[in-house]
């Protein structure tokens, strides 16, 4: 048997093991020590993709995704009141039950916010921030939340 392989170190003197494999270890270490924050050249004038996100990010995306289930049970008990939903995709969910309706709201929701958070640096038409968006998403939903809590507050 090899010296190399009891002690986990080759004759070149490098680990045998793997470094590269993926687990949840990588997943907590890559979010506690994101290494990504900056542009990685001198002539890169602002990093597109990177590891590192504001905190600002984070609040918006996770009060964004809590907006949206409230508009989701919101937009439920008006209709039960004999609201419409004036959404055209959400009204074909809702046609195929609560749950339907509920799951691709949480899903599209999701995978926008996720979008947003990704390309949160990328400018659109070389002028708007895309974060930017994220911001106004939050800012219509709050909206649109507190109407619905006024309407909710109305007698039946």
């Amino acid at each position: 048997m090899d010296d190399s392989t009891e002690t986990g170190v080759t004759a070149e003197g490098r680990d045998v093991a793997d470094r590269r494999v993926f687990g949840w270890r990588t997943v907590i270490f890559g979010f506690l020590r994101s290494r990504r924050r900056e542009h990685r050249r001198s002539a890169e004038e602002e990093p597109v993709f990177i590891d590192w996100h504001h905190p600002w990010l984070f609040f918006l995306a996770v009060v964004t995704m809590a907006l949206s289930c409230l508009d989701a049970f919101f937009t439920l008990r008006l209709l039960d009141r004999g609201a419409i939903e004036v959404n055209p995709i959400m009204a074909v969910a809702i046609r195929h039950g609560a749950l339907a309706f509920t799951a691709s709201k949480m899903l599209l929701t999701g995978l926008g916010i996720l979008m947003l958070v990704f390309l949160s640096r990328s400018r659109l038409f070389d002028r708007v921030r895309t974060g930017l968006f994220l911001t106004v998403f939050f800012v219509v939903y709050a909206c649109l939340v507190c109407y619905q809590f006024v309407l909710l507050l109305q007698p039946a």
